[in-house]
């Protein structure tokens, strides 16, 4: 017989990534909040890449800092190593990456939910979930204490139903020989949710000491460090160094010979693993003509000797996987600290949920992280972090925050998996956003801070710094709209050495930016009233001044998006009778339930033909 323990407003099932900054999100929002995690010395545990950022997860980690998360400060607070990848490319795909001292992050996270105001941290099992006859949820533990809720969030990672597998051998557990969550996995079939099978893995790690660092390549963090979050003004400095090896032909030779002996080509791994981070024998297999595969090692931290090695995930048996790795220069003799394993794991069809990421017919329930589908601690965090919003907004009788694709990446995740669904691991990517000059990492405060601050998760202070930053951008670019440059011997030399045309009069500054050969740095001697400003200051101004056609456009493309956004459809519309459309798009339209128009043309299926008359048909109900 269980026991009664306490009453919450909201109860977050999970300490992961989403966990975090869901509990944070709904307890800094008056909400009285639960977080309970299966272990408490594994909060925010990294258990897989020892990073934080990369390419469009940088994006994610800037939004969920400019809504008010936490993420990106605790990055800052903890990197060792930071470096702004695809310099070479536009600003659109400029991503930062950072290395993370594992668990200073973990314990540091855990710190924070500790200290957190209306936020209760508990170590225990979530073993049963039921909604009872008065709409409140009843979560049990594994100890018999029961906990009523008005809204749970399911944060659950890679927990539900858990299944490690190394080779032949296979056994429950969740990542990092941590139990699993099985008896939660059962309660959440009885409550009919769209379970399935997903599969994740991660590398093995190896002693720093059984290195030969001679044969490896130096890979250095960056001079000048962007930090992640926009309240972090204490200049951050690298105290690491990664580095680059290469496998070869008897790397491939040790894989192709012992395929038989991987639970992925044996059949035993039933889940479907994710495709843009394949196990390195898939990645043999589909590439049979690559003569090598570049491999990252990185250190999991300051205070231990283990390192990460990225690009070498695996199922093979441990034996399997030293014959392999010895094959590579510089890691002849490395000694395993862990080996590599896949891990299968249930997770939801996030069709099931609304953009609010509540479940349609489960009033007050919320899902968040790889538990919808996603993978990676980024994408992981931004739903928590929308969950934990939108729980306590639910709550407090506010309206829900819903983020469209033009306002952020994390609209854009949340759509995609609500709408379009996810047939393996989702992973975010700059492509998979159709107005990514808009939707830029640099400009992540100026498009959501507004948004975190209604929200109730931006303080005075910041948001004071915020107004100054837009009034200091705004005079910057009247300034270098009014501003003349004379011709002169320095100016004409400054235009020669950056290989753009000479000019035969003076100009306007704006109109020298305006040029992708010239930056502000390269006009600094002949711009005598340049005031001093942040470097961020004048980034804006020269991504503004530079790509503003292009950047009005995408802003025409998100207007009419958001005309067809406008236009909702009845929770209660009856697909099935209505006339004009076909039957496949009756089928996927009544299986999404589409809150609107524009949710409605983005799901696989229906084409133009059938949201016209399905337009029709909302146009005649009125």
């Amino acid at each position: 017989m269980g026991y009664f323990a306490e009453n919450l407003d909201v109860l977050v099932i999970g300490a992961g990534h989403a966990g975090i900054e869901a509990g944070l999100a709904a307890a800094r929002l008056g909400c009285r909040t639960g977080v309970f995690t299966i272990n408490l010395d594994w909060v925010g545990n990294m258990p897989c890449n020892p990073s934080i950022g990369g390419t469009s997860k940088g994006h994610l980690v800037r939004e969920i800092d400019a809504l008010g998360g936490e993420m990106g400060k605790a990055a800052d607070k903890y990197q060792i190593q930071s470096r702004m990848l695809n310099l070479g490319k536009g600003p659109a795909v400029h991503s930062l990456r950072a290395q993370i001292d594992r668990r200073a992050y973990s314990a540091g996270m855990k710190h924070t939910l500790e200290l957190c105001e209306n936020l209760e941290l508990r170590q225990a099992e979530i073993v049963d979930l039921k909604q009872t006859d008065g709409g409140l949820w009843q979560a049990e533990t594994q100890l018999g204490a029961v906990f009523t809720a008005k809204a749970v969030i399911l944060a659950t990672g890679t927990f539900l139903g858990g299944r490690v597998y190394i080779g032949e051998v296979s056994y429950a557990s969740g990542p990092d020989g941590m139990f699993p969550a099985n008896a939660l996995s059962k309660a959440l079939y009885k409550l009919n949710l769209p379970l399935r099978r997903f599969k994740t893995g991660t590398p093995p790690r190896i002693n720093r000491r059984s290195v030969d660092f001679t044969d490896l390549e130096v890979q250095h963090g960056d001079e000048h460090i962007v930090p992640f979050s926009f309240e972090t003004k204490t200049p951050l400095q690298n105290r690491a160094v990664c580095h680059i090896a290469y496998t070869n032909d008897k790397t491939k030779e040790v894989i192709l010979k012992n395929l038989d002996r991987s639970p992925m080509y044996s059949g035993k791994i039933e889940g479907v693993g994710p495709r843009y981070c394949p196990s390195f024998e898939d990645k043999i297999v589909r590439f049979p003509d690559k003569k090598r595969h570049q491999l990252f090692i990185e250190p999991c931290g300051l205070e231990t000797e283990e390192l990460y090695l990225q690009g070498m995930s695996s199922s093979l048996p441990e034996d399997v996987q030293l014959d392999f790795i010895h094959t590579i220069p510089g890691l002849g003799h490395c000694q395993f600290m862990r080996p590599a394993y896949a891990i299968e794991y249930d997770c939801v069809d996030p069709r099931a949920m609304n953009a609010t990421l509540e479940f349609k017919d489960l009033p007050g329930l919320y899902g968040a992280g790889q538990f919808n589908g996603s993978s990676g601690y980024e994408e992981a965090a931004a739903q928590g972090l929308i969950a934990g919003i939108n729980a306590a907004l639910k709550i407090k009788g506010r309206d829900a925050l819903v983020l469209d694709r033009g306002t952020s990446y994390i609209g854009t995740l949340i759509d995609d998996l609500v709408t379009k669904g996810c047939s393996d691991p989702y992973r975010m990517m700059t492509s998979r956003s159709e107005y990514r000059l808009v939707l830029r990492q640099d400009n992540a405060d100026l498009r959501l801070t507004p948004v975190g601050r209604a929200v109730g998760l931006i303080r005075d202070e910041r948001f004071a710094a915020f107004e100054e930053k837009q009034r200091r951008i705004a005079q910057e670019m009247q300034r270098a709209a009014e501003t003349s440059i004379p011709l002169s011997p320095a100016l004409q030399q400054i235009l020669e050495k950056a290989g753009t045309a000479p000019l035969k009069t003076g100009c306007k500054l704006e109109e020298l930016l305006k040029r992708p050969q010239l930056h502000y740095s390269d006009l600094a001697p002949v711009d005598p009233t340049r005031p001093d400003l942040p470097d961020e200051i004048f980034e804006q101004v020269e991504i503004s001044i530079k790509y503003a056609g292009y950047i009005k456009r995408q802003q025409a493309q998100i207007k009419e998006m958001r005309r067809l956004e406008c236009k909702a459809i009845p929770k209660d519309f009856d697909y099935k009778n209505a006339r004009g459309l076909r039957l496949e798009a009756v089928e996927k339209l009544a299986k999404v339930r589409p809150q609107n128009l524009g949710q409605a043309s983005r799901i696989s299926g229906v084409n133009p033909a059938d949201i016209t008359a399905l337009n029709i048909l909302l146009e005649a109900k009125k």
